[in-house]
């Protein structure tokens, strides 16, 4: 199957371009795209969709198939319709009539002001006939079977995303429902209205879930992206989320550890749920038991061992980033990163990457004194980072935060890095 790797800010920009080209699509008379994101559970798929719902100020409605089980509530219930009519007294020249220019020349001022009688017609549901025959209107005899708009769409304007989460999991009704949906936004006698975007989620068809294959004829309808887990970008997620900052530090150091048994989301999920022990060294037992019921065996022993070997005291990046002695920070600085033989790149690597994050992260409800301008150009001029590690942490924050970081971008020494 045809497909694009792409991570979570990728994915981002991907869906975005594919809004927006869809409602210059839609300008010209053509049908948007759907777009299908797959990827392995709990690595953010959901959540990245409501995200660029947000973002992009749409209407939003996910409906997740594989736990539907009437047709109807995806795309409404059958209800047959009858055809009716009703007469409406109208000034001719009101009248919607095509004239022709002679007839127009003819006509007298008279016969423009004369009242003609119009019929004004539409289809009725069946329900709503009584009430239309009280109100004067009269059948035509004709009627047919149609569907009514379901209750999820109903009331929904213009501009939207409708979601449709694990639909590879769902019964094949659904999947040829949604082939419908996709083809035309349309299904029977309802539409979506304009600028809605639809997106399917779906997991890898490997064999590792239970979910049905999709034929060749149906996988040229959309387009796919296929979301991988990057820790980078998970690590940028944490440090707003507000994870635990040992908990960070870990995955970073060991994202191996990220698999389809042991995966995002509950690897979130451990985090969170030993967050409060103030001290992990004395709450290992019951660590390795949290862990043993929620990322697994391997997971908890590793994390374990980390404890062990004192890597959850790492210094914090908020301490780098505004602890009041300087000195003191800088110099746990290098003792949790070594120096000659004892220097540890995957620490120093951990640690310039907190910094950056959580620095941009600070910048959004903070002020960026000039102590704190001080205190990063000493961590990125200085040798506590190798080269690329201090150039990671400029470009990081100046993509983050322009405006407030643009005094450290004047700094002479700042600006010959980012030069090179």
């Amino acid at each position: 199957m045809a497909q694009v790797n792409l991570n979570i800010d990728d994915l981002k920009g991907f869906v975005n371009h594919i809004i927006n080209n869809n409602r210059f699509l839609q300008e010209n008379g053509k049908g948007p795209v759907a777009v299908e994101v797959v990827g392995e559970s709990g690595i953010g798929k959901t959540s990245t969709i409501v995200e660029i719902a947000e973002e992009n100020k749409l209407n939003f409605v996910k409906l997740n198939l594989a736990q539907i089980e009437e047709l109807g509530d995806l795309v409404g219930f059958p209800v047959r319709q009858f055809q009716m009519y009703k007469e409406k007294k109208v000034n001719a020249k009101d009248a919607d009539i095509n004239y022709t220019a002679a007839q127009k020349a003819a006509a007298s001022a008279q016969v423009a002001d004369s009242v003609i009688t119009k019929k004004v017609g539409q289809w009725v549901d069946e329900l709503a006939v009584e009430e239309y025959l009280r109100q004067g209107w009269k059948v035509t005899g004709k009627n047919r079977m149609s569907y009514c708009a379901p209750e999820w769409i109903a009331d929904k304007k213009e501009g939207g995303i409708l979601l449709l989460d694990d639909w590879n999991r769902a019964d094949v009704r659904f999947i040829q429902a949604v082939m419908e949906l996709i083809d035309r936004q349309t299904y029977i006698s309802w539409s979506l209205p304009k600028n809605w975007h639809i997106i399917l989620t779906a997991n890898p068809d490997n064999g590792d879930y239970m979910v049905n294959s999709v034929d060749s004829a149906q996988k040229t309808r959309y387009v796919t992206a296929n979301l991988k887990f990057d820790v980078n970008i998970w690590a940028q997620w944490a440090e707003s989320a507000g994870i635990d900052t040992r908990c960070i530090n870990f995955l970073l150091l060991h994202p191996e550890l990220v698999t389809q048994e042991t995966n995002a989301r509950s690897i979130t999920t451990f985090f969170n749920a030993i967050s409060s022990f103030e001290s992990f060294e004395d709450n290992l037992s019951m660590i390795q038991m949290i862990g043993e019921g929620s990322v697994g065996d391997a997971f908890a022993s590793m994390f374990t061992t980390f404890i062990n070997n004192k890597l959850d005291k790492l210094v914090t990046p908020k301490d780098l980033l505004t602890h009041d002695n300087e000195q003191y920070i800088l110099g746990e600085l290098k003792s949790c990163i070594g120096t000659g033989d004892t220097y540890r790149a995957d620490i120093a690597s951990t640690l310039a990457t907190r910094l950056a994050n959580f620095s941009v992260v600070y910048s959004k409800e903070n002020t960026i004194t000039q102590k704190i301008t001080d205190r990063l150009e000493a961590l990125c001029t200085k040798d506590y980072f190798t080269n690329d590690l201090k150039y990671l942490v400029v470009r990081t924050i100046f993509n983050g935060n322009k405006s407030k970081f643009n005094k450290l971008m004047m700094k002479p020494e700042i600006i010959k890095m980012t030069m090179k």
